[in-house]
């Protein structure tokens, strides 16, 4: 665990039981948001990397124009 984790934890044992409930729930949802994160990426990691090719085809075959903010 690092330091700055140890000083956290540290502080946030100093709050209310709710306080410190509620802060371990953003947390844990933090870890698993990160969790299923790294997995979808993993999942389409693939198809991805076929997307981008495909993109740089269309790109390299003159099949693409810049963009335009103004009219998005």
């Amino acid at each position: 665990m690092t330091e700055l984790l140890k000083k956290a934890f540290e502080a946030a044992s100093q709050l209310p039981p709710g306080e410190q409930d509620a802060l371990a729930s953003v947390l844990l949802g933090e870890i698993e948001g990160e969790h299923r994160w790294d997995a979808t990426l993993e999942e389409t990691h693939e198809k991805l990397i076929g997307l981008a090719d495909a993109a740089l085809a269309e790109h390299r075959a003159g099949k693409t124009q810049p963009l335009d903010s103004d009219e998005l």
